[in-house]
């Protein structure tokens, strides 16, 4: 099904959801006063990868050499949004008995030089562990990661499709 889709859509369409998705991110953060933890922001950077990756891929229209590298490219952008959205969820179902929260990002970027403030966004310092925004009973984090998941899923499903027709 996926493989009738013309290659040039599929990543045009996902640069659309990942825009759409980001922008409502940037809504919750500036209209609703939501701030976004280190680990909020690590999940943007995997979804704006994910998005600039169709985007690119789309105006390319690559064979299928190219479609396969693109391909990678996205797994690994998605695999890496889908491991912070995961642990982050773990932090908001089990949350720490002690709380691991820290300077918030635009603290510790403003009062640390960039190489001393990248490992403590890594390490989500922060309330990440805190669920500020629900849909159908699910988190922010939760919902990044059926997003990054359902990407990974159509993925897969578009490649072996794309497989099958050649054999």
């Amino acid at each position: 099904m996926l493989s009738r889709i013309p290659f040039r859509f599929l990543g045009l369409a996902l640069f659309a959801v990942c825009f759409g998705l980001l922008a409502f991110g940037l809504y919750l953060q500036h209209v609703k006063g939501i701030e976004p933890c280190p680990m909020c922001i690590m999940q943007r950077y995997a979804m704006a990868a994910c998005g600039l990756i169709g985007l690119v891929a789309g105006l390319h229209n690559p064979g299928r050499n190219g479609q396969n590298a693109y391909g990678a490219l996205l797994a690994l952008a998605a695999l890496a949004g889908a491991g912070v959205a995961a642990r982050q969820s773990w932090l908001q179902w089990f949350p720490p008995a002690v709380s691991e929260c820290g300077p918030g990002l635009e603290y510790m970027l403003d009062s640390f030089p960039l190489a001393a403030a990248l490992p403590m966004i890594f390490r989500g310092a922060g309330d990440c562990s805190i669920v500020d925004w629900r849909l159908l009973g699910l988190s922010i984090a939760n919902w990044s990661f059926v997003t990054f998941a359902v990407t990974l899923a159509a993925l897969l499903g578009f490649l072996l499709q794309r497989k099958d027709k050649t054999h």
